[in-house]
């Protein structure tokens, strides 16, 4: 199994190849289909292409993406990395809510949302934090 910093670099380029969908679903068909940045972690954590649902049924989407635990890490470590905390219901971190909103949604002191160059950026930054804390601390899980 790849790490979730490798895994997060793939994501990175998904969306340099793909582009990303910011719209309702998880997704959007086209020429080349275009997914939700939570979309791309499901694809790239479970090496499987987009399942129907993500263009289709947001419930079912969101009930795959939270069944597949490398897809759920990788989510949880872009969180772990954005400016803000995610929102809770009912006392759960609602983490895929959390990225998606960031990579499609203008921030709270911001004129738009991030750019597709902004959400690649902040990946492959989450990417190197996590290559640099296995690198200091050795003993720790595979980042």
């Amino acid at each position: 199994m790849p790490s979730t910093a490798r895994s997060l670099r793939k994501m990175a380029t998904v969306i340099t190849n793909d582009g990303l969908h910011t719209g309702d679903q998880f997704g959007t068909r086209g020429v080349i289909d275009r997914l939700d940045l939570c979309a791309i972690a499901y694809i790239v954590a479970e090496d499987c292409p987009a399942p129907a649902e993500f263009f289709t049924d947001e419930g079912a989407s969101i009930a795959l993406i939270e069944a597949s635990q490398p897809a759920m890490e990788l989510i949880r470590a872009i969180s772990a990395h954005l400016d803000f905390s995610p929102p809770h219901i009912n006392g759960t971190p609602q983490y895929i809510d959390h990225v998606s909103n960031w990579a499609r949604t203008t921030g709270i002191g911001e004129t738009e949302p991030p750019t597709t160059t902004d959400v690649i950026g902040r990946l492959l930054r989450t990417a190197d934090a996590l290559t640099d804390t296995l690198a200091r601390f050795p003993h720790q899980r595979a980042a």
